[in-house]
């Protein structure tokens, strides 16, 4: 479970108004994107999982937010972390510069990157199991792919629709081992597809209800397009010139000019021109 105690140097407000911006751009719902994070983080960019690498608001593993800034940082900015990202012969995501690794992994606790990321991420599932499936997916649909991964999710939601009474855990016992919990009910009696899957629809809709008092005067799935967020707030600054000071030099051939590569890479994936 995720440390979800406190923001830290990042106010509710960027965190919301991330959201609703990466809502806009990838035509994303808001509540589901918000409900999502409220989950994960408690809407805190700094969330540490205590028994995973799962970090940030919405607590992507380090191979997850891999996958997903590979597949879609160019479009954001984050060219230079995309090409430097490759995939070895057993599927795993590698980066051979730990020190730009560090940096690349260290994204999750931007509020604009890591909002947009799980936005992309929630399309790409639902464009997943909506071609898998031949229907429409639900936002708790979505959420199982975030929960079991794209895969586990459309085996998952192909045996609810055979048979929503029947047991998960037989059919799934990898993931119930994993999640006694969400599996299996107090006694220990095995949970039906149906109220695995109800039971996660009720948790999100619990926390993505109330979006008018966050974002006043915002309604409908996706928000209308909020003032575009053009700054860089110095606590960014801050905590990433103190990461490359605490670095040791490395080669000029192998990586850019450090200071204007951290800045200019900022800059670029918040949508602002540096000056």
């Amino acid at each position: 479970m995720a440390n979800t105690t406190a923001i830290g140097s990042f106010g509710q407000d960027r965190v919301t108004r991330a959201i609703a911006s990466s809502a806009r751009q990838t035509g994303m719902d808001f509540n589901y994107l918000l409900g999502q994070a409220k989950i994960e983080s408690g809407l805190n960019p700094n969330a540490k999982a205590r028994t995973s690498s799962a970090t940030g608001l919405f607590q992507f593993i380090d191979q997850s937010w891999l996958d997903v800034v590979e597949r879609h940082g160019q479009k954001y900015g984050l060219g230079w972390a995309q090409t430097a990202i490759n995939r070895n012969s057993r599927g795993r995501y590698e980066v051979a510069d730990p020190s730009l690794k560090r940096q690349i992994l260290e994204l999750r606790k931007n509020p604009e990157i890591a909002s947009v990321m799980a936005a992309e991420f929630a399309s790409d599932n639902k464009s997943y199991l909506e071609g898998k499936l031949g229907k429409p997916a639900a936002p708790v649909d979505l959420y199982l792919a975030h929960f079991l991964g794209p895969a586990g999710a459309k085996k998952f939601l192909a045996q609810h629709d055979k048979n929503p009474a029947g047991a998960a855990a037989p059919h799934m016992p990898r993931a119930a081992r994993a999640n006694r919990s969400i599996f299996y009910t107090k006694a220990g009696s095995p949970r039906s597809f149906d109220d695995i899957r109800q039971r996660f629809a009720a948790k999100l809709n619990r926390y993505s209800t109330g979006v008018s008092s966050v974002l006043p005067q915002q309604t409908g799935k996706i928000l209308p397009s909020p003032a575009p967020i053009k700054t860089v707030q110095p606590a960014d600054y801050v905590r990433l010139a103190s990461q490359r000071a605490a670095q040791p030099a490395m080669a000029s051939s192998t990586i850019y000019n450090e200071s204007a590569h951290m800045a200019y890479m900022l800059l670029a994936s918040l949508g602002a021109t540096p000056k």
